[in-house]
């Protein structure tokens, strides 16, 4: 399939090409299989243009109403690698069934990855249904790049997630930018892409809320050293602050004033924006709130082990005005090129930590408090989406 040249005429056609890239990749397990994916729009807050040059205006059905072919060029690049993260980020997590620690997580993965793949189908509908023969190009494309093969569009979904903390800590937090992302569009001047925003939330939700409890039962289980669960948040959340994209970004500046991506609190701030700290503001505010999770993990944290953190903003970046620079993870103190090469060895997983949770995570059973009267997550998988708008 990879290298092909557009080949859909129809969304059915798209279809059947998504369902070649499930058994490709391993992932079309009978929960997956028998599951029926649909594009859903829900409702917006107001058919107003809320922020930029056309605030107030009517917002627009459809690509003949964007009045130029630069903003119409951004908007099919924001919904391709909104789409791209999602089609990214089963595969990486496509090796984990067999390692789920309960069958609870198991089935809570099935939900997660079922729902990234509609994710994936939402912005692929609105390629082909909006944006002509480029639209299915693009939609074809998403289906033929491999997180495996390091051909997804960002980096970090390009990164494999082999083991469960890996998991619990990629859902907290790379799935909490991409609710980040997903809130920006949500106020989106381009009507389709708004309406889609409000499921894909929901979703989200979900995903966020298993890594989340997942990483508590490993906190509270007291089994994995604190220094080595900090490695992981190290890793995973210095990742996601890049997430957000360059400062100074022209694109987001001009993607505000289109009005076609907001800020994430954009309803609420009433203040002007400054258009060129657009993605160092979000980035911020993601930060905070990540704080926020982690100090209520040191509420179960194990008597004597080092609290959790955040690690600093600047620490181990790769976009931005921090890129290559070298600074502590938890300080924030500026490091000379020896004595950070020592640092990451100490801050971020190496081969040899792998080695020592995969090692607790086969040998020590209670290395993860059990999941107790949860409700099956797969049977409640539909519930999001009863009001809505199935096209």
């Amino acid at each position: 399939m990879p290298g092909k040249v557009a080949k859909i005429g129809t969304f059915s056609d798209w279809v059947g090409l998504f369902d070649d890239w499930r058994k490709d990749i391993g992932v079309n397990h009978d929960d997956i299989a028998s599951f029926h994916f649909d594009t859903l729009y829900g409702a917006i807050e107001t058919e107003e243009i809320q922020f930029g040059s056309f605030k107030g205006r009517n917002k627009w059905e459809n690509l003949r109403q964007v009045p130029t072919q630069q903003m119409r060029d951004a908007l099919i690049n924001l919904i391709v690698y909104q789409g791209d993260t999602e089609f990214a980020s089963v595969e990486q997590q496509r090796h984990l069934f067999e390692a789920a620690p309960t069958d609870w997580d198991r089935k809570a993965l099935t939900r997660v990855m079922i729902e990234e793949m509609r994710h994936g189908w939402q912005m692929c509908a609105l390629l082909m249904a909006h944006f002509g023969y480029s639209g299915k190009v693009e939609a074809q494309k998403m289906l033929e790049r491999r997180a495996f093969e390091n051909k997804r569009l960002l980096g970090a979904f390009n990164v494999d997630v082999d083991n469960w903390m890996d998991f619990f800590t990629y859902t907290d937090f790379v799935d909490r930018d991409g609710k980040f992302q997903l809130q920006m569009l949500k106020y989106s001047a381009f009507a389709p892409l708004g309406r889609s925003m409000s499921y894909m939330l929901r979703e989200e939700a979900f995903h966020m809320g298993t890594g989340n409890d997942g990483l508590r039962r490993v906190v509270e289980a007291g089994v994995i050293p604190a220094w080595l669960i900090q490695k992981y948040l190290n890793k995973w959340i210095s990742c996601s602050y890049d997430l957000f994209g360059t400062d100074h970004s022209s694109s987001a500046h001009w993607a505000y004033v289109w009005g076609i991506k907001g800020r994430y609190d954009e309803p609420k701030n009433e203040r002007e924006a400054d258009l060129d700290e657009l993605n160092d503001y979000n980035r911020h505010l993601y930060r905070d709130e990540v704080a926020g999770l982690i100090d209520r993990f040191n509420a179960v944290l194990k008597p004597g082990e080092p609290k959790l953190y955040a690690p600093n903003i600047k620490f181990n970046r790769n976009i931005g005005r921090w890129a290559g620079q070298k600074f502590h993870a938890q300080t924030g103190e500026a490091l000379d090129e020896k004595a950070y090469e020592q640092h990451l060895n100490e801050y971020t997983p190496t081969a040899e930590d792998k080695k020592l949770l995969l090692d607790i995570i086969a040998n020590e059973k209670k290395w993860i408090v059990p999941k107790e009267g949860a409700r099956d997550p797969l049977a409640s998988i539909g519930e999001v989406r009863k009001s809505a708008i199935n096209l």
